[in-house]
């Protein structure tokens, strides 16, 4: 079986990269964000044409960007949401949420700092791992059975 797995979150990182290496040989697609931030910043003007006030140039991108995520949080069979060390992560919490709400089986990856934050969001989740090659581990136990070592 393929495992569809959507990588949502933080994009200053090389986290999904990690992620996609090491499960190198698994049956799994990976779907993400785009995670060229100016683009994804800029696509709903680069588009649709330019707003002058910077609320409705960003609410014309995240509509746009809501389309492809939508896309890959309704199709994932596993939904990983990374929150990184930096910046107010509030659109990570909302996949978060999205996924929960769909049934998705959602692992979230953070560093143990975010706990109590993301107290509510983490039990949701059916795993929070602390490392992407915590998440590998994950999905190989998944779709073969084995323990990692």
């Amino acid at each position: 079986m393929t495992l569809k797995v959507y990588l949502s979150g933080e994009i200053h990182t090389d986290w999904r990269e990690q992620i996609m290496q090491g499960a190198a040989g698994l049956d799994v697609s990976f779907d993400a964000p785009v995670t060229d931030h100016a683009a994804s910043d800029d696509c709903g003007v680069a588009i649709l044409g330019a707003e002058a006030d910077k609320f409705w140039h960003d609410r014309k991108g995240a509509q746009v960007n809501a389309i492809r995520t939508r896309r890959g949080i309704e199709g994932a069979d596993v939904v990983v949401v990374r929150f990184g060390d930096k910046y107010k992560q509030w659109n990570a919490a909302f996949d978060a949420g999205m996924a929960a709400a769909l049934g998705k089986s959602l692992i979230i990856l953070q560093p143990p700092e975010h706990d109590h934050a993301l107290k509510e969001v983490d039990a949701a989740a059916l795993a929070v791992a602390r490392t992407p090659e915590q998440v590998v581990q994950i999905l190989d136990y998944v779709l073969t059975g084995r323990l990692p070592g």
